[in-house]
């Protein structure tokens, strides 16, 4: 299933992804550091969505409480919540 998730205090405004069952597939963000977010994409595609949420949650960037992989933690777990 397809999930759009709004961030928020980051600089990416939307995480695009998708959900087969638990795993996770074609992650895609709009805005932020480009090459960055592409290889985050690359790492967690086909892994479990627990998984993910695990390793990217409370991930921060600078001096921000959070950052675009903690974002995808929040939105993958959101979406797991869904199903």
């Amino acid at each position: 299933m397809k999930y759009e998730y709004k961030t928020q205090g980051v600089c990416s405004m939307k995480i695009d992804f998708e959900l087969d069952g638990n795993t996770v597939h074609n992650v895609s963000f709009l805005g932020g550091c480009d090459g960055n977010l592409k290889a985050i994409g690359k790492l967690v595609e086909g892994k479990d969505a627990s998984e993910v949420v695990n390793i990217l949650s409370g991930n921060t960037c600078g001096f921000k409480n959070t950052s675009c992989a903690d974002q995808l933690a929040k939105a993958i777990a959101d979406a797991m919540t869904r199903q």
